[in-house]
């Protein structure tokens, strides 16, 4: 170990801590504790490029302690991503500032996940340790290890307590992910004191049950212990590493080390001044890294530089030699999947019969999956339920990384957030699924897709009372408002074959928003006029016969046909009725003003909405002078047509609500 090297590490903590006491607001523990260990391995062990921060083949870093992100802050300053000055770190957790209080991705360069929520960036490692296991069976070839990188991630105690990292590093173990390294900031301290009030296992005897190699650091000081640690991790590449590192929250700061007083407050002007002098530091100096630091580390970053310059020479010749192999590359991380799926004619084919849009999803996966050659993805032990398998793909596997298909056991959490990282990843465009009602379990990782704009696919079904005969537990009601709520987050709950076409077209063309396709167990009939103007949202289905109609019937999905029924009853009755068909609500409130008002013109204020789920969402729409045919409880236990007809979705309640908003 070179003095320098600790000197570094120094650096970096002081520098950690002026942030945090400048801003009067973030965690100073974590990173004064675990600075030895993210900086050997983003000195010695890491392979990334700074000025080329999106480089395919970099090891990928994750902070999921995220509250910890001064700690990333100092790093990517010191290592020069993405021009991250001091001016930035002074700015840290303030309005419009390049450092927000937790890491975000597409915020800051050098960020590979929006993390904070504990456990969720160890799960998205999974994701994306994954995707590198993938894109190597399928990309390489004997000398030309073109996808060959390591996914490291680093957390505490919390993100070992949370469920999410129980869920995503038993798989982990399963799928034998061997460039999978976690780095485990062991230092029994939580917010309300020491971890043993609530958390005494043994954890790493968790992680061999998990079958990870584990190692342990006794002292997180100690960079020497620490990168052999590293290196005898990337060595067995036949299992995934837990490196437990015994670490100080609050390391040199002699009031607080130790204490749960240093995890989520400044240290105090004082405390910050007897760190830097405990640590060999100027206590005078604020915000400031000697030069011969920024000289060292600029070698190690040149260094870095020539093994991609390496990697491009040899990309390059591998492109030479297998063109066909460029080609797809190319497909996989910057096709126009816009032009070929819409060029696809076996794609929009609709047959009319009756068929549930799970079946009717399941089939154009099995489309897709031609089209789209980075198109990966599973369920949560669900497959033959919510039709989601690809036919001929293969099963990924410890012993096949190549399978389409992915099987994530009944983890949903776990499940979304690897699709994250799958995401994240680069090179996939990954899909999950299980039953509507358990988007509960899924919502948290589903708001980090938002938040991070990746383009993950949700699959749905079993949308509704439709379900039948499982009961309340099983049948969504409140769901449905919850995912619309979402900001940056498309829900579609398509009528038919063409909507559901409309919408996976949407979901997988889709660049910065996740989607959630909402799909039905029952079967549904084939609707005359539906089609590509799905696309815009909403879109008027059937028109009245006069200009101005007297009512407007709205729906979504499997209620698109009642309201289609109920006009033709109240037209013999002279009304005259307008039916809108609304599979997404994001996508109709994003287009222009003139076309909502042609979909929904402001002179007809009698609306109803239909829709066998919480009417919650619906008034923005439905206004004063309507009503609606909704749920506004929880379902019960028979077969679903029963339900249909005692919870009052039927043809007979639509006219009733229709002729009382007239009366």
């Amino acid at each position: 170990m070179n003095d320098i090297d600790m000197m570094s590490v120094n650096a970096i903590r002081a520098l950690a801590a002026d942030t945090v006491q400048k801003a009067n607001s973030g965690h100073p523990g974590l990173p004064l504790g675990a600075a030895p260990m993210a900086y050997e391995l983003w000195a010695k062990h890491m392979k990334h490029n700074p000025e080329n921060p999106d480089w395919a083949n970099r090891d990928r870093f994750i902070l999921s302690g995220g509250h910890g992100s001064s700690l990333l802050y100092a790093l990517l300053h010191l290592f020069g991503y993405g021009n991250l000055s001091m001016d930035d770190l002074k700015n840290f957790r303030q309005w419009n500032s390049k450092t927000p209080g937790h890491p975000e991705y597409g915020h800051t360069i050098g960020v590979e996940a929006t993390t904070g929520p504990l456990g969720a960036g160890m799960a998205m490692a999974v994701g994306m340790a994954m995707a590198e296991a993938h894109l190597a069976t399928r990309f390489n070839k004997e000398g030309y290890p073109i996808v060959d990188h390591y996914t490291y991630v680093l957390g505490g105690d919390g993100c070992m307590m949370e469920g999410i990292s129980y869920e995503a590093f038993s798989l982990a173990g399963t799928l034998k992910l061997g460039k999978l390294i976690v780095l485990y900031d062991s230092n029994k301290i939580s917010i309300e004191g020491d971890t043993d009030i609530a958390f005494t296992e043994d954890v790493k005897k968790r992680f061999e049950a998990f079958g990870f190699q584990t190692l342990v650091v006794e002292d997180g000081n100690n960079l020497e212990e620490i990168g052999k640690a590293i290196a005898e991790a990337k060595a067995d590449t036949t299992r995934p590493t837990m490196i437990t590192v015994r670490t100080k929250i609050g390391h040199g700061c002699p009031a607080k080390e130790g204490t749960a007083s240093a995890h989520g407050e400044p240290l105090g002007l004082d405390n910050v001044y007897a760190l830097k002098e405990n640590l060999g530091l100027d206590p005078e100096k604020e915000f400031y890294i000697p030069q011969e630091i920024y000289d060292y580390v600029a070698q190690i970053v040149k260094e870095n530089q020539d093994i991609e310059k390496k990697w491009n020479i040899m990309f390059e010749e591998y492109c030479a030699k297998y063109p066909e192999m460029k080609e797809l590359w190319d497909k996989m991380h910057n096709g126009n999947i816009e032009e070929i799926l819409l060029e696809a004619e076996d794609f929009w084919k609709v047959e009319q019969k009756a068929d549930a849009t799970r079946n009717i999803s399941g089939q154009l996966i099995n489309k897709i999956k031609n089209y789209v050659p980075g198109f990966i993805g599973g369920s949560a032990d669900l497959a033959p339920s919510t039709k989601t398998y690809m036919s001929g793909e293969g099963d990924f596997s410890a012993t096949n990384y190549g399978g389409r298909n992915l099987h994530f056991g009944v983890r949903e959490l776990a499940m979304a957030a690897i699709g994250n990282g799958m995401a994240l990843h680069g090179g996939l465009r990954p899909y999950v699924s299980t039953f509507f009602v358990f988007s509960d379990y899924v919502k948290p990782m589903a708001r980090l897709s938002a938040l991070m704009g990746t383009p993950l696919t949700y699959v749905f079904t079993h949308d509704s009372i439709g379900v039948g005969e499982d009961g309340p537990t099983h049948e969504p009601i409140e769901q449905l408002a919850m995912l619309r709520s979402l900001p940056n987050f498309t829900v579609y709950r398509p009528a038919d074959t063409a909507e559901t076409a409309a919408a996976w077209y949407y979901a997988v063309t889709s660049k910065h928003t996740p989607t959630a396709l909402v799909l039905t167990r029952q079967n549904l009939p084939q609707l005359e006029g539906t089609g590509i103007n799905a696309l815009k949202g909403g879109y008027i289905l059937s028109d009245s016969k006069k200009e101005n109609p007297d009512v407007i019937l709205m729906a979504s999905g499997s209620e698109v046909q009642l309201a289609v029924e109920a006009k033709v009853q109240l037209e013999k009755e002279n009304i005259a009725v307008r039916v809108v068909s609304m599979p997404s609500m994001d996508v109709f409130d994003q287009q222009s003003q003139e076309y909502r008002d042609s979909v929904l013109p402001k002179n007809c204020r009698k609306r109803v909405a239909i829709e066998a789920l919480s009417s919650f969402g619906w008034g923005k729409y439905v206004g004063l002078d309507g009503s609606y045919v909704t749920m506004e409880c929880f379902g019960a236990s028979a077969p679903a047509n029963t339900l249909f007809e005692k919870f009052g979705i039927t043809i007979d309640n639509v006219v009733k609500a229709v002729r009382e908003i007239l009366d």
